[in-house]
């Protein structure tokens, strides 16, 4: 019996270890995208479960309606920032959408208009966010060990869930920048794929989602 050559490495990867190289039919980038996304949903999780089991065990715990209200016309308005913010956050993940259809339709000009539209919803929460932490600090005396309010603990899961969250929505702002200019500068026409912008939408999507957990055990509960 006659012995066949020995195959390449590179026919080797296009035929029986394939999944070697495009594991679930994905590419890298969007593969490690969802590994990220799924690692720091447990992280969030976690921060929520310890959240809701002190919460559960202190009975004076701190009424969030009344600590983040806004005071408008002499009335007080619970928990109204918030409801700006979540408005602003969710709103983003529509012009995100968009940004993403127009990205895979070769519309550059759309895509970076979008994209950019986006980012100017994320820096408006966090700058909301900002004014949010000032006031408590300053007007309130919120502090992360401490508060005049009620349980201490109060401040700590304050500062952790929503600091943590800014921070993800700060770092989601420089990466749809990074993405916005490689689209007008024509990068990915030349690459044949759009899937970036796709790739950057699953990160910012998921930091909208996880505001939603945030605003709904936090400030509602």
């Amino acid at each position: 019996m006659a012995l066949s050559a020995p195959r390449t490495a590179a026919e080797i990867l296009s035929g029986d270890w394939s999944g070697g190289r495009s594991p679930f039919g994905v590419s890298w980038q969007k593969l490690m995208m969802w590994i990220f996304v799924l690692s720091d949903a447990f992280i969030f999780g976690s921060f929520l479960v310890s959240y809701g089991t002190t919460r559960a065990t202190l009975p004076n715990w701190p009424n969030a309606a009344e600590i983040f209200a806004l005071h408008i016309g002499g009335r007080e308005i619970p928990l109204l920032l918030i409801a700006i913010m979540t408005f602003i956050l969710v709103s983003s993940s529509g012009t995100m959408a968009l940004a993403v259809h127009a990205a895979y339709e070769r519309n550059r000009r759309r895509a970076a208009v979008f994209l950019t539209l986006t980012m100017l919803l994320g820096l408006t929460f966090v700058g909301c966010q900002a004014y949010e932490w000032t006031h408590l600090i300053r007007d309130l005396g919120v502090r992360p060990w401490g508060n005049p309010f009620g349980a201490p603990q109060f401040g700590a899961y304050f500062f952790t869930l929503t600091g943590f969250h800014g921070l993800h929505v700060l770092s989601g702002v420089i990466l749809l920048g990074f993405v916005a200019r490689r689209v007008l500068q024509g990068a990915y026409d030349r690459k044949g794929s759009y899937e970036m912008v796709e790739v950057a939408g699953l990160y910012w999507h998921f930091v909208d989602l996880v505001w939603v957990f945030i605003f709904t055990f936090f400030y509602l509960f």
